[in-house]
Parts: C-alpha cells; structure tokens; sequence
C-alpha cells in the first residue's frame, strides 16, 4: 500500500494493445522529484508506474491527483510497478 501524487499519465493509440499508466511520485513531493545526485539519478522509491491493463482511461486519473494504492508491486523497465492496483482517489489538485 502506499499513497502519491500523480506525476504524470500515458495514453496508449488505438492502433496498440490497450492500456492506461500512471507515474505516482511520493505524497510527501507534489510535482517533478528532483534530481538526488550525481548524474541527476533519482532513488527508485521516488516514483512508482501504475498500470491499469485492457484500460484506456481511469475515470478520476489525471495529474495532480493524490491517490491511495494497494497492490503487489513488480519491475518494468527499472521502475517498480503495479499491475490493476485497488486505489482510492485522496484529492485533487484544483485548476484555476
């Protein structure tokens, strides 16, 4: 379980398998994490990809959302990753 802000949010075309991701970064950093050192490497535990399979939208999902997930957490492409997370949306961020 853990709790984040959406940092950002991919849409796949029409023409690819569907799927809808998500980058969810620490509650406790809205917005772009900064770099954490030499190289501008940021720690793994930063960000997390959420990935809703045979989804092409999540109804509430967009950036700056705060959201609580629950699920098992795996590694795509060097970033750890949840597969269909249960979530609970938190707040949101309001746009002027």
């Amino acid at each position: 379980m853990c709790t984040g802000f959406i940092e950002s949010v991919t849409h796949q075309p029409p023409s690819e398998q569907p799927f809808f991701s998500a980058v969810v970064v620490d509650s406790g950093r809205p917005g772009p994490v900064p770099d954490t050192g030499a190289g501008g490497v940021r720690k793994p535990y930063d960000r997390l990809r959420v990935i809703w399979l045979g989804r092409t939208r999540v109804p509430g999902i967009e950036a700056g959302v705060e959201l609580r997930l629950d699920g098992m957490v795996t590694q795509v492409d060097g970033l750890p990753a949840m597969f269909n997370p249960r979530y609970e949306i938190l707040s949101r961020q309001e746009h002027l």
